[in-house]
Order: structure tokens, then C-alpha cells, then sequence
């Protein structure tokens, strides 16, 4: 103990006593007596609080047998909980006799007893069903009953805001002073209490609060439970506490990036500007900005990828995410912030150079060439003897499926632009089939470039039929490769869009090519980036605007 704060045992025996007879007090004499004696007692507890500090919890209890059975009584005591600072001294007091690493049955049972405790501190609820014995008491300090238990809330909550945050005396933080154990213990009993909006600053405190220790000194419940709240929207916090949860709780990171994954796949969604929308209000884009984020979020999204074998929506969803990402770090204003190319530190780096230069940082006519470099230094990576592995090639695969908003303007760069096709359709053929060997792509390749041909001839031609373009795919209608469909189905969707007779036989044929293959969210999927992309590049193509709305419309209905 302290020698320089004595506290006598008499004391104990005094405040105990005191106790049981303000447990038993129901008339008003009784009563004033409690309110008449409260300073004493507010002054008494700090002592004890400064001696305990000092002190480990079994010492304090060797020393002071008496503080578990007179801190009981004195936090069920309405009178004393609502007295100045009272409420605060007791949760400090109860916190010093927290054991941060009980080694028996008993400990654990008063470890129990104290988050118990410290609960009943800041639950109204609890204090409401009081309300006969304390309304008298809360009539005198002028309150109405509400409103006292609003005011206590708040101010225990701003205690310990200020306790936590470090007052600064003559320039000397005290922060430090707080020991992980109280901090540990403090976050627990926030448990019952965490989507209470007064608690707000007390978790936005608690998940900036470090404390210089070298482990995490807030409780896994604590974390789980903000974690969980935020994501189902019960609480709100500032950008920079959630950043903080989840630097310091990898397993709530790894939960949002899921739940974000579940909750875009399992809604339906009619455009690129919800999924954005969503995505963003995730947080997830914006925390990516730190590469240690980045990199688990990505390696999640790879999971996605290929437990899906890079179902359509995954791979919209991630390419959203992507330009979301870029965004968020565009905006970023720290002085010193990583350079882009820093998030892929093991890719190619010229080709990541290539693949993070966004479309509208180009002229329209210099995209061709653009993507024609992409695809070389592609080819060369892929078909070099050394990334022989599935594991290096489904790397390449996903940096490029990030980007893959350069993938669907390849597709119409092809039928918009006057393009020598072969790079532009080895880059779609890695794409929709990367495990393919060198020999199958270039077959791939061949056979799209038929196809491609053949649409070449139609796209000027007024009218049309279904059968002209069935004429045109004839070749691959009776092959099972999957990689060929895919690619073949994103010439077929921008001949639609795009050519000069089209529109008069797209809704029959997109309904045709989705009954045979399977493909409606493949497409539906194609249709919402297209959409998004003409008009976010401000476009005026009123008739594929329509077009694409309408098909839209007949698509996801059916999906």
C-alpha cells in the first residue's frame, strides 16, 4: 500500500456499515442521511482508488478483505452511483481489482462478478426499476427521471473518455497510467451497451486507445461486438475508428469483406451505380488504402474467385471495388501515402504501370494501342517458361481481372475502332480462360477471330436477323468450351449494342443466347458495366442507352 495515502481498516468497517443501512433505508429521513454523508464517501473512495492503483488484485483483497463486500452494496445504492464523480471512482475501484490473467475457479468467479458490476454501472435499465426509491433524490437535483439517467450515462462516459484520452497537465500526458487490465476490463462491460448512442465516443475512444502495450489490451468480445454492430448498421462511427477495429482485429476485417461479398451476391442489383454505392459505404475501398488492409481484402476476393470459378458478379464486384480503391487513394491526403504500385508489390511492374492508368486519363483514340501494349507484355509474361505454376498464373489472372474494366473496352475497341483484332483477342481468351495452355489459347484465339469476322461483315447491315447471327457462331455452338462461350457471348452483346442493325433483334436474341447457354448473369453482369461505364464517360448514345436499359429490365427478372 501506498504509504503516502493511508487508508484505515476502521474506514472499511465504517462505510460497510454505512451501507448496510443505506440497503435497508425506505423512509426520507433515512434517505438525507445517505445524501448527507455522500461527499465524505465520494472522498473516501478516491482514496481508496489511489492506494489500489498500486496495487495487484490479489494484494488489494489480502489487504482489504472488506472492498468486495462495501463496493457491492455502494454500486446498487441509487444515491451514491448518481453522485458527482462517484460512479467513475467505483468503476475505477472495481477495475483495479479486475484479475487480467485469473489463475483459479475463484478468480474467474470474481472476475465474473466485477463485469457484472461494471454493467449495472451504465444500464438505465437496471437503475429504472428503482425508480419509487430514487425519484425523490432525482426530483431534488432538479432532473426528471429520463433525463437523470441520460446525464449519468453521458457523464460516466465522458469520465472516461477523458480518462482514456490523457489529460494534459503542464504538458505531461497521464494516459499511459491506465493499465490494460482497467482498459480491458472497461470494454467488456461496454458489451451490453454497445449500440447505446451516448456510448459512441467511449468505443471511438477505446478502438484509437493503444496505451503503448505490445498486445491487444481491448477484449476479442468487445471487438467482435463493434464489428458486428457496424456492419449491420446499429452504430455509427468515424472512418478512422473502424480503420482502427479492424488494423487491430484481422478477424473483423476478414468478416466485413465477406459479409460485403454476401450481401452484393445476394441482393439484386440493377446498376453498377448500387454496387458502387454499397461498396463504398462498406468502408472497405477507403481502409484499402492501407496496404496491410489491401492486401487481406484482396486475398479474400481471390478466395471468392476461385470457390466461384470466377462467377460473373465476383469478378463486377471486384473490378468496382478496384476503381473504388483508386479513388479512395487519389483522395487521400496524407503527405506520405504509398505509392499505387507499392499494393502489387510481386506482379510485373511495367504491367501494373499499364493496367492502373484509367481509361479517362486517355484519349478514346489512343485506347487500342493502349491495350494492344497490355496484351503483349501479358503474352510475354504468360508464355515465359518460368511462370509455369497455376498458382503464378491465377495471380496474373486476378491483377488482370482487377482491371477489368480495360477488358470490356477491349471487347468494344474491337467492333468500334478500327483495331488489327489478335492482341486485343489473345487478351480476352487469357482472360475468360486463363488455364489454358499456349497451344489452347491460340486455338481459342483462331476461332474468335471467325467469329469476329464474321460480325465485321454484319455491323454495318441495317437489317438483321436472328439467324444471321447464329450463321456467325456456328463454328462454336457445337463445342463445349466454356471460355469460348464466354468470350464469344461479349462480342455477340456489343454487336447488339453497338452495330448499325442490332437493336432491332436484340432483345430476341439475348433471349436466345441465355436460354442455350446458361449466361443471363454473365450478361446481365456485361449489360450494368456497360451501362455504368457510357455513363459515367458522359456519352450521348441515346439509342444503346434505351437499348441497355431495356434489356436490363427483361434480364433481371429473369435472373
Amino acid at each position: 500500500m501506498a504509504e503516502d495515502t493511508p487508508v484505515p481498516k476502521l474506514n472499511f468497517e465504517y462505510w460497510l456499515d454505512k451501507a448496510i443501512e443505506w440497503g435497508q433505508a425506505t423512509t426520507l429521513e433515512s434517505q438525507k442521511d445517505v445524501c448527507l454523508h455522500l461527499p465524505q464517501l465520494q472522498k473516501f473512495l478516491h482514496e481508496i482508488y489511489e492506494t489500489l492503483k498500486h496495487m495487484d488484485s490479489i494484494g488489494a483483497i489480502q489487504q482489504f478483505p472488506l472492498i468486495g463486500q462495501l463496493l457491492g452494496r455502494l454500486c446498487w445504492n441509487p444515491f451514491v452511483i448518481g453522485y458527482d464523480e462517484s460512479q467513475k471512482t467505483l468503476m475505477w475501484c472495481l477495475c483495479c481489482l479486475y484479475s487480467s490473467e485469473p489463475q483459479n475457479p475463484v478468480e474467474l468467479k470474481a472476475n465474473s462478478w466485477i463485469q457484472s458490476l461494471l454493467c449495472h454501472l451504465l444500464s438505465s435499465s437496471k437503475w429504472e426499476s428503482n425508480e419509487a426509491e430514487t425519484s425523490t433524490f432525482i426530483s431534488t437535483l432538479g432532473y426528471t427521471s429520463a433525463d437523470y439517467y441520460c446525464h449519468l450515462v453521458k457523464n460516466m462516459v465522458f469520465s472516461l473518455v477523458t480518462e482514456f484520452r490523457g489529460n494534459q497537465f503542464n504538458g505531461l500526458n497521464i494516459q499511459g497510467r491506465v493499465s490494460a487490465s482497467r482498459v480491458n476490463t472497461v470494454s467488456l462491460f461496454c458489451l451490453p451497451l454497445i449500440t447505446l448512442p451516448d456510448l459512441a465516443p467511449l468505443l471511438e475512444t477505446l478502438l484509437h486507445y493503444h496505451g503503448g502495450a505490445s498486445k491487444e489490451i481491448l477484449s476479442t468480445e468487445f471487438l467482435e461486438a463493434v464489428n458486428e454492430a457496424f456492419l449491420k448498421k446499429k452504430i455509427s462511427l468515424p472512418e478512422t475508428a473502424v480503420f482502427s477495429l479492424w488494423l487491430r482485429h484481422l478477424p473483423s476485417l476478414e468478416k466485413a469483406t465477406v459479409y460485403l461479398l454476401d450481401q452484393l451476391v445476394s441482393i439484386q442489383l440493377n446498376s453498377l451505380e448500387e454496387v458502387a454505392c454499397v461498396i463504398k459505404d462498406s468502408l472497405l475501398p477507403q481502409a484499402a488504402n492501407h496496404p496491410a488492409i489491401f492486401r487481406i481484402v484482396s486475398e479474400i476476393f481471390k478466395n471468392a474467385l476461385m470457390e466461384t470459378d470466377g462467377a460473373p458478379e465476383v469478378m463486377t464486384i471486384l473490378q468496382v471495388f478496384t476503381q473504388l480503391f483508386l479513388q479512395a487513394h487519389q483522395n487521400e491526403n496524407k503527405p506520405h501515402k504509398f505509392s499505387l504500385k507499392a499494393y502489387f508489390p510481386y506482379h510485373h511492374q511495367p504491367l501494373v504501370t499499364a493496367l492502373l492508368r484509367r481509361p479517362f486519363e486517355l484519349p478514346a483514340t489512343h485506347w487500342s494501342a493502349h491495350l494492344k501494349h497490355i496484351s503483349d507484355m501479358l503474352k510475354a509474361l504468360v508464355e515465359d517458361t518460368n511462370v509455369s505454376s497455376a498458382a503464378d498464373l491465377f495471380e496474373i489472372w486476378f491483377l488482370v481481372v482487377c482491371f477489368g474494366e480495360w477488358l470490356d473496352i477491349a471487347a468494344e475497341q474491337l467492333l468500334k475502332a478500327a483495331v488489327e483484332p489478335d492482341a486485343l483477342l489473345w487478351l480476352l481468351a487469357f482472360y475468360y480462360c486463363p488455364q489454358n495452355e499456349n497451344q489452347q489459347r491460340t486455338q481459342t484465339v483462331v476461332e474468335a477471330k471467325a467469329v469476329y469476322n464474321h460480325l465485321m461483315l454484319l455491323f454495318n447491315r441495317i437489317v438483321l436477323s436472328v439467324k444471321d447471327l447464329e450463321a456467325a457462331v456456328h463454328s462454336i455452338t457445337d463445342t463445349e468450351r466454356c471460355c469460348n462461350q464466354h468470350l464469344i457471348t461479349h462480342l455477340l452483346t456489343n454487336f447488339l449494342l453497338f452495330s448499325s442493325g442490332g437493336h432491332t433483334i436484340a432483345q430476341e436474341f439475348i433471349y436466345h443466347i441465355t436460354e442455350t447457354t446458361d449466361s443471363s448473369k454473365e450478361v446481365c453482369s456485361l449489360l450494368i458495366r456497360t451501362a455504368y461505364r457510357i455513363n459515367h464517360n458522359g456519352e450521348k448514345n441515346t439509342r444503346t442507352v434505351k437499348l441497355l436499359n431495356e434489356l436490363l429490365k427483361k434480364l433481371t427478372l429473369k435472373v
